[in-house]
C-alpha cells in the first residue's frame, strides 16, 4: 500500500474487511462479500453492543439512515443515486459500499462533458479488429460493463455532467440487466453481455449541477435517490475534519500536532462563512466556495503541510488563516472582497474581544489580502 499515492477502500481496509468476512454469519444478497449488517458496521464502525472482539473505525460520518437505505437499495435491482451539494461525502460513501460488497471499487466511469456512450457500454481494439476482426476478444469493455459480468458494483461519477444521451445509455442497463453487442450479430459469438446477480450501479450528482444535464424522468425512475445533506453539527464536523487529518499526517509521516483550540477556530470561520452567505442577496454577495467540509480540510491540510516544509513544523493561527485565504479566494475581486469584509466585520471584533488565536488569524487573513489584492 505505501507504493500507492492513494489504496482505494478494499485495499486500505483489506486486513478488516477479511476479518469482518471471516466472522460474518448474517444472510447475504446475491454474491456479497459482506452482510448488509457487517457493511453498516464497516462504514459506520463498531459499538461496544456490537460485542466484537476488536474496534471498527468510523469511516464515514453521516445519518445511519442514509447507510442504511443505500444498502437496501443495492440488495434490490435498482440503482442507486447519491445527490447532495459538493464536498458531502457522496463519493466516498460510493467507494465504501462498493467495498464492502464486492472487494472491487474501482469500476468506475467519471461523468463530463466528454463521456460518450462507449464510456458505458464498450468499446474496440483497433489494431486486434484489423486484424482478426470484430470478436469477444477485440471488445474492449467499460467498467459498467466489467461489473455486469463480474457481479460487482459500477460506479457513475457526477452523473449530471454527462450529456442526457449518454445518460440515457443506462436507462437499459438498469432494466434489462443486459448490453447488446450488434456488431457480433454476424460473427458467430454471443452477442448479448447479461449481468450477474449481484451487479448494480452507484451514482453521485451534485446538487449544485441542476439544470446542466438534468435526469430524464425514465432515468430518474430506476434510481433510488438518497440525498446527503451537508454536515452543519459542529461536533460531527469536527469528527471528520479530525479523522482526515490524521489519515493526512500519517500518509507523509509528518509528527505535528493539530491543536483543538485551531480546530475550533477553523470551524467557527465556515460557519460565519456560511451564515454570511446565507444572508447575502445575489451571488456577487457569495463565495464561490461551497465552503463544505472537504473545503475545510482542504484549508487545514494545506495549513499542515505548509507549517510543515516551510515553518517551524507547528500549526499557528496566521498559517491556517492565510490558507483559508488562499483556498477560498477564487474569483478576484469579489472573493477577496467578501473574505475582506469578514475579516474586519466579524474577526476583528471577536479577537478584540477573546484574543488569542483570533488575533493571529486577523492578522494572516490581512497579509494574506494583501498579498493576494
Amino acid at each position: 500500500m505505501s507504493d500507492l499515492l492513494r489504496a482505494p477502500a478494499e485495499i486500505k481496509y483489506a486486513e478488516e474487511l477479511d476479518w469482518l468476512e471471516s466472522i460474518d454469519t448474517n444472510p447475504k444478497p446475491f454474491s456479497w462479500r459482506l452482510s448488509p449488517k457487517m457493511v453498516r458496521l464497516f462504514i459506520l464502525g463498531s459499538e461496544p453492543s456490537d460485542g466484537l472482539d476488536r474496534e471498527i473505525p468510523r469511516k464515514w460520518f453521516g445519518d445511519r439512515s442514509f447507510v442504511e437505505r443505500a444498502i437496501v437499495t443495492l440488495a434490490s435491482d435498482r440503482g442507486l443515486l447519491l445527490i447532495g451539494d459538493p464536498g458531502t461525502g457522496k463519493s466516498w460513501l460510493a467507494e465504501l459500499l462498493a467495498a464492502a460488497i464486492c472487494r472491487n471499487s474501482t469500476l468506475v466511469v467519471q461523468g463530463t462533458a466528454g463521456t460518450t456512450e462507449d464510456h458505458i457500454k464498450y468499446s474496440w481494439n483497433v489494431s486486434m479488429v484489423i486484424a482478426k476482426g470484430q470478436s469477444r476478444e477485440s471488445m474492449i469493455p467499460s467498467p459498467i460493463m466489467t461489473a455486469m459480468e463480474t457481479g460487482a458494483i459500477g460506479r457513475f461519477e457526477e452523473l449530471t455532467r454527462a450529456t442526457s444521451d449518454v445518460q440515457d445509455a443506462l436507462i437499459s442497463i438498469l432494466s434489462e440487466k443486459y448490453i447488446s453487442v450488434p456488431e457480433l450479430e454476424s460473427s458467430g459469438s454471443d452477442n448479448i453481455v447479461f449481468a450477474k446477480p449481484g451487479f448494480s450501479i452507484i451514482a453521485t450528482a451534485n446538487s449544485r449541477d441542476r439544470g446542466v444535464n438534468d435526469l430524464s424522468s425514465a432515468l430518474k425512475r430506476r434510481f433510488n435517490f438518497v440525498r446527503i445533506p451537508v454536515v452543519t453539527n459542529k461536533k460531527s464536523e469536527a469528527e471528520i475534519v479530525r479523522f482526515r487529518t490524521e489519515e493526512l499526517l500519517r500518509r507523509h509521516a509528518i509528527d505535528l500536532e493539530v491543536p483543538p483550540t485551531l480546530l475550533d477556530v477553523l470551524l467557527q470561520s465556515f460557519a460565519d462563512l456560511r451564515a454570511s452567505a446565507a444572508a447575502a442577496g445575489s451571488d456577487d454577495e457569495k463565495l464561490e466556495s461551497a465552503l463544505s467540509t472537504a473545503e475545510q480540510i482542504g484549508v487545514l491540510e494545506d495549513a499542515v503541510l505548509h507549517s510543515n516544509f516551510f515553518g517551524e513544523r507547528t500549526l499557528t493561527a496566521r498559517t491556517l488563516a492565510s490558507s483559508l485565504v488562499g483556498s477560498l479566494a477564487r474569483r478576484e475581486p469579489e472573493d477577496l472582497a467578501i473574505l475582506n469584509k469578514y475579516l474586519h466585520g466579524v474577526v476583528e471584533p471577536r479577537s478584540k474581544e477573546e484574543g488569542g488565536h483570533w488575533t493571529e488569524f486577523l492578522e494572516g487573513g490581512r497579509d494574506a489580502i494583501a498579498t493576494l489584492s
